[in-house]
């Protein structure tokens, strides 16, 4: 077919694998250059992943994507508005987010991957039982919605008792509509996540968030102006329908069918079995979450949302490394348990460990060395003041000190899912946020000691939480290799205090000496010359102390060298 207008020719329509029809046109190529771009381009997306390690890396690299417009996020969010009125925006997620992590990380994420490999290999089986559990999770939002939209005037008082009534109205207003605006489309959008994942398709459901952190970027940057907090709020809800529209294609390419339909087969009560413990974990995680709320408001204006940044800041190589980590690793570790390959899945728990300790101590070390340069880098607004920036700073150094344990964290409660247990993981979790919530209300209440003392409280709470899960799945594997993790762990801290020391006191000298740190740029340029330096002697060190997770590197490199070689290719179909 051959339409012309507007002095464009469009010929020739193609369907892509994922059922999308793609209309061509002939610009300075002919059409089977343009078929096979799109054809290189579907295989780029649609791969499926090899290995763990494969797709922790791709997960990784768009997550770190992710993340970083996420950061741009905040600190487009602070050249427009003040850490008080940032408190309402950050606030205004707490309910809507309570729901989310409950409904999906709680009931779906975690329990969904075993359940689908499980009954993968019969289709009708297979479609039944996914079709029943998100039929579940869609009545259990329709009811969560509706009773927390009735009440959110009654509870969003309770949980920010510092806010003034304004501040409070306005966090009603915004809560509400993220609620019903943003909610729906982020449950759909992570069902079809799901089903890629299941099948170690990571690539797309990667990149969904990236577009919806641009779209509240968006919002702010054109209409903050005019609208205040409203944009952001409304660039959120448009975020969260496109990233449910850019999956849809993932779902087609996996012809799974849909089924309306609720039924209590085999699968459904393996699901129930599994996710009820979960869910309580994500509750008492959930009920912390607010508590670090209710005390922040309590301190002083502007106390949370140096609390929220700090804490997010901190969980930026968490998701790079931990999450990542923990989310690919799920299907391999089901299908080692599955198969009754104890000894390979032991080895994996070990070198997975040491491979997250190799990661993350250098950064939780950056992290506390180089935290106001590191904090005024992302967060340094037009309207983020001097106080603010040092009390995110010492907040984040106190996060950083369970950094490498709460990467970790993902990792070990993925291994229980695995084994299909998620009451120890919801036993140690209630026991963690006991610890930490007596702390908090201890710190901020009694001692009324400064907003740097919840992050405190998370780190002992969340080192204790790794410590015990360590030990039990240590009892439920019939033993890990204990003294083997000690010992290189104990290398890696070697080098990474002397490479810390040393950078510490270079940073130093080029603050004084040559940058001029009132200006973003020179402090990008401060922490570029740390970075480098601190990465050369880190490694450095850790070759001259044989660390054996240094040949990490080494796979990293080659993983994305065979991953641009396809980038490559698609290009390449130009010439």
């Amino acid at each position: 077919m051959t339409t012309r207008g507007s002095g464009v020719i469009i010929r020739d329509s193609y369907a892509t694998p994922s059922g999308t029809v793609l209309c061509l046109t002939t610009l300075g190529m002919n059409d089977a250059n343009m078929k096979k771009i799109l054809d290189k381009t579907t295989k780029l997306i649609f791969t499926q992943q090899g290995g763990m390690f494969s797709s922790a890396l791709i997960l990784s690299l768009m997550i770190v994507v992710s993340r970083l417009f996420g950061f741009l996020r905040y600190r487009t969010l602070a050249g427009y508005f003040n850490k008080s009125q940032l408190d309402i925006f950050f606030a205004s997620f707490r309910l809507p987010d309570l729901v989310f992590e409950i409904l999906i990380t709680g009931a779906f994420t975690a329990s969904f991957i075993p359940i689908f490999i499980r009954y993968q290999k019969n289709k009708n089986e297979l479609e039944e039982n996914i079709s029943t559990i998100f039929n579940i999770i869609i009545l259990c939002l329709i009811v969560f919605t509706v009773i927390s939209l009735f009440l959110m005037d009654y509870i969003v008082p309770l949980i920010t008792p510092g806010f003034s009534q304004d501040k409070i109205s306005q966090t009603v207003f915004y809560s509400k509509i993220l609620l019903a605006g943003q909610l729906p489309f982020l449950i759909f959008g992570n069902f079809l996540t799901g089903i890629a994942q299941a099948q170690r398709i990571f690539f797309v459901s990667a990149l969904a968030p990236v577009l919806y952190n641009l779209m509240v970027i968006v919002a702010t940057f054109f209409f903050a102006d005019r609208f205040g907090l409203a944009a952001p709020v409304w660039g959120v809800v448009v975020g969260a329908v496109i990233f449910f529209l850019i999956q849809i294609p993932v779902y087609i390419k996996q012809n799974f069918r849909y089924l309306f339909v609720l039924k209590l087969t085999k699968g459904v009560k393996e699901f129930f079995h599994m996710v009820l413990p979960r869910i309580f974990t994500v509750i008492s995680s959930q009920i912390d979450a607010t508590v670090d709320l209710t005390l922040a408001s309590l301190i002083g204006a502007g106390s949370y949302t140096v609390f929220y940044l700090a804490q997010h800041l901190q969980l930026l190589p968490v998701s790079v490394i931990g999450v990542a980590f923990g989310q690919a690793s799920l299907p391999y570790l089901s299908e080692l348990f599955e198969e009754s390959k104890i000894d390979e899945l032991k080895k994996v728990i070990v070198d997975s460990i040491l491979n997250l300790f190799f990661l993350t101590i250098p950064i939780a070390c950056f992290f506390i060395f180089a935290r106001t340069p590191v904090v005024r880098l992302f967060f340094g607004g037009e309207k983020y003041d001097w106080d603010a920036t040092v009390k995110t700073a010492v907040t984040l150094s106190a996060f950083a000190l369970a950094l490498p344990f709460h990467s970790i964290y993902y990792f070990l409660t993925r291994c229980f899912y695995a084994l299909l247990d998620s009451r120890t993981p919801f036993l140690a979790s209630v026991i963690s946020v006991l610890i930490n919530t007596i702390l908090s209300v201890v710190f901020i209440i009694y001692l009324k000691l400064p907003v740097w003392f919840l992050a405190i409280s998370f780190s002992l709470s969340m080192i204790l939480n790794v410590l015990i899960l360590f030990f039990i799945l240590n009892k439920k594997t019939g033993g890990l290799n204990f003294r083997f993790i000690v010992t290189e762990t104990t290398k890696i801290l070697a080098a990474v205090f002397i490479a810390s020391g040393l950078t510490y006191v270079l940073l130093k000298i080029l603050d004084l000496l040559i940058f001029d740190t009132s200006r973003t740029i020179n402090v990008f340029f401060l922490i570029l010359v740390g970075v480098i330096l601190y990465l050369s002697l880190y490694l450095f060190l850790a070759w001259i102390f044989d660390i054996k997770e240094i040949y990490l590197i080494s796979r990293l490199l080659m993983k994305f060298k065979d991953y641009q070689k396809k980038l490559l290719e698609i290009y390449s179909a130009y010439e």
